[in-house]
């Protein structure tokens, strides 16, 4: 069996990653911060078991940490350990440096001199974002690689710094880097800070309470593009098999929703008829009009192609939300 390293795997894409990893033959080691968040992602869930993976816990800024991790030898290292939240980051920007690109850096490092000792060649893949693009103009959608990135939130920033490291060492030492922009993804057990988790979670108890009170949003005119974490995951699955080193890869749709529509398809999908208003604390003080991504590189490259439509991804957050809430 080969052996995957997987940072950030406590969190809602690691989890999905990992079970989809093990169902794919390979040997896992997640890595989490705390001993609480490993007991929390073993818990049952619907990405599927995580039963045969083995867990390492500590803070991915420690360099002893990384050490340690890298001495395991892995196959692939899979780096999705980061401060994901775009308002988290823009509150503590200097954590989010630390994390997403500091950590990064001491990551690509060690996974260099695995290289370099000749024990193991390890395919680095690094998850970055779709943020990094910041504002296009609307007629540039959908995006490819080639477009200049101009980030305008500190996750975007610091996501594609730590792009650019990753294509350094790349480009300087022959590291088999390869670096994913995913565009907004969604499922089961995302945490309902996140957009499509909290409009089910509202559209759901405004039908559970028939009040009649309005629909609370946040900005309604900026358009996404958006996928299911597990096609998400099957993707950077396909880059480890057939990605190639030094390249770049949007994992998207090519399907862009407006935010007014996606509400109104959550309403419709609850039953609920609601009057909209947008709620000033929901809205970002920094948004990107239109997000849309062109992945034509990885399908051409890998054969990956989204499986699940919007409606289906909203069928599996609102009965995830409904079981969920029952059992508390």
């Amino acid at each position: 069996m080969k052996r995957a390293l997987v940072t950030g795997a406590a969190g809602f894409v690691g989890k999905w990653l990992c079970a989809a990893l093990v169902q794919d033959g390979w040997s896992v080691t997640a890595c989490a911060h705390s001993e609480a968040d490993v007991e929390a992602a073993r818990a049952p869930g619907p990405w599927g078991s995580l039963g045969p993976v083995s867990w390492k816990t500590g803070d991915i800024r420690d360099v002893a940490f990384i050490e340690g991790l890298i001495a395991l030898q892995p196959q692939a290292i899979l780096h999705l350990a980061a401060v994901s939240h775009v308002q988290h980051a823009t509150k503590s920007p200097t954590l989010a440096w630390e994390v997403n690109l500091l950590a990064s850096v001491q990551l690509l490092n060690a996974a260099l001199r695995l290289r370099e000792s000749g024990a193991v060649d390890p395919l680095v893949l690094l998850i970055g974002s779709a943020e990094q693009y910041g504002r296009q103009p609307a007629e540039s959608m959908p995006l490819g690689e080639g477009v200049p990135l101009s980030p305008v939130t500190v996750y975007g920033a610091t996501k594609a710094a730590q792009e650019i490291a990753g294509l350094q060492a790349f480009h300087a030492s022959g590291l088999r880097v390869i670096a994913a922009r995913p565009f907004p993804h969604t499922g089961p057990g995302q945490e309902e800070r996140f957009v499509l988790p909290a409009l089910v979670a509202r559209a759901e108890a405004l039908r559970t309470s028939g009040s009649g009170a309005p629909m609370l949003t946040g900005n309604l005119t900026p358009v996404r593009d958006f996928l299911h974490v597990s096609d998400v995951v099957a993707a950077y699955i396909a880059l480890l098999h057939a990605g190639r080193p030094g390249t770049v890869y949007n994992v998207a749709s090519g399907t862009g929703l407006s935010v007014r529509e996606v509400v109104e398809r959550v309403l419709q999908r609850t039953g609920v008829q609601a009057e909209l208003k947008e709620d000033p604390a929901l809205v970002r003080a920094v948004d990107v009009p239109v997000l849309v991504g062109d992945a034509t590189r990885l399908s051409a490259h890998t054969g990956w192609k989204p499986t699940r439509g919007f409606d289906s991804i909203l069928d599996d957050l609102l009965a995830y939300h409904r079981t969920h809430a029952a059992t508390l």
